[in-house]
């Protein structure tokens, strides 16, 4: 009696050969990625694959560019790093708090963690815009923060001892001296460079533009310098093909972790809060858009060029639009602060309750 043939799907099998090249295209679009195989060995929660996550999760975690020097610092301290940030956004999962900051074990639920990242938000493309090499003279302008929800209350959490009053008050004023050097700087940012535009004008081959940014008057001046850009440039390339790669391929990847890796109750609960949360920020672009006829704030990086004639381009930002866009962040959170300042006064307050014989006398003007 012969052996009975096995059918093979044809689907499966290209399935299977495409989640390597998911998983690599995933790999290169972020910040030092790691290789595929340890995408691999944390999916079967291997030891060797933790300590690799757990930095990953602290590059794409960072305020900060990737080379900086917070990158240096030791394993345990990017696990409580990482620990942190994640709390602070929401995520959901208990166990990964719960995991020992060495990096001896819980390699997938750190994939586990990486993965709730990756569909909370476009994260190779956030790494991407966060390097990129810009080769004109920018600045930033988004009003998204207005559009969405403020989401969810922080938790209240009890002081674990006596609060030192003029502690507080040393670092409040720490951090206005800061935001004053803050604002210094950047005026002094933005005099040299319109000295430099001023210097520069009539010599750039755009006529629309009409000078120079910092970094094309570099390399007039440094011409080896120009090499150097151009294998950045050549290296952010290659990293933004890797996004598209992994954009065209991500459901190969879903897929393979529905698999067994993400499971339970825990699981099932941060799966509908995220579908919950996008439903109510579609809701609130969706209203914008019905009421404002479109989205009609500026948005995203523009090039500062100098204006003479005082004419203006259609994509063109005029200065006093930035101006009324900032004016308009700063009432919302002067709004903000206001509302803090309220919290803040009835948390001393309930405190102060709770203290008999304590006077409680506010700063004038506040």
């Amino acid at each position: 009696m012969g052996r009975r043939r096995q059918r093979v799907d044809p689907a499966a099998g290209a399935r299977a050969g495409a989640l390597p090249e998911a998983i690599a295209a995933l790999s290169r679009s972020l910040p030092s990625g790691p290789s595929p195989e340890i995408f691999r060995r944390a999916k079967f929660d291997r030891p060797e694959a933790t300590s690799a996550l757990w930095q990953l999760l602290f590059r794409v975690l960072s305020p900060l560019p990737a080379g900086n020097a917070l990158a240096s610092l030791a394993l345990e301290v990017q696990a409580r790093l990482v620990k942190s940030a994640l709390c602070s956004q929401g995520y959901p999962r208990l166990a990964l708090a719960q995991l020992p900051e060495d990096g001896s074990q819980g390699s997938r639920e750190l994939l586990l963690a990486l993965s709730w990242l990756l569909a909370r938000g476009p994260v190779p493309e956030q790494m991407l815009a966060q390097a990129r090499v810009p080769l004109g003279d920018e600045m930033t302008v988004c009003q998204c923060e207005a559009l969405a929800s403020p989401g969810p209350p922080a938790p209240h959490m009890e002081a674990e001892g006596p609060v030192d009053v003029r502690h507080v008050q040393w670092l409040m004023g720490k951090l206005r001296f800061r935001w004053r050097q803050l604002v210094s700087s950047q005026q002094e940012q933005c005099a040299l460079l319109s000295k430099i535009h001023l210097y520069t004008r009539g010599c750039h081959s755009d006529q629309s533009l009409s000078h120079l940014s910092v970094t094309e008057a570099e390399m007039l001046r440094d011409p080896e310098g120009g090499q150097q850009l151009l294998r950045t440039l050549e290296r952010e390339n290659q990293r933004l093909e890797a996004v598209l790669a992994w954009r065209r391929s991500e459901l190969v990847f879903w897929r393979w972790m529905a698999g067994g890796c993400g499971r339970g109750p825990e699981w099932s609960a941060a799966r509908r809060a995220s579908r919950e949360a996008v439903e109510k920020e579609l809701g609130a672009l969706q209203q914008c858009w019905e009421r404002d006829g479109g989205p009609a704030q500026p948005h995203g990086p523009h090039r500062l060029v100098r204006r003479e004639d005082g004419a203006a381009g259609d994509r063109d930002l005029r200065a006093a639009v930035v101006i009324r866009t900032l004016r308009s962040q700063e009432a919302c959170l002067e709004a903000v602060l206001r509302r803090l300042q309220g919290q803040c006064r009835q948390e001393l307050a309930r405190l102060v309750g709770a203290r008999p014989g304590l006077i409680w006398i506010p700063p004038p003007g506040r």
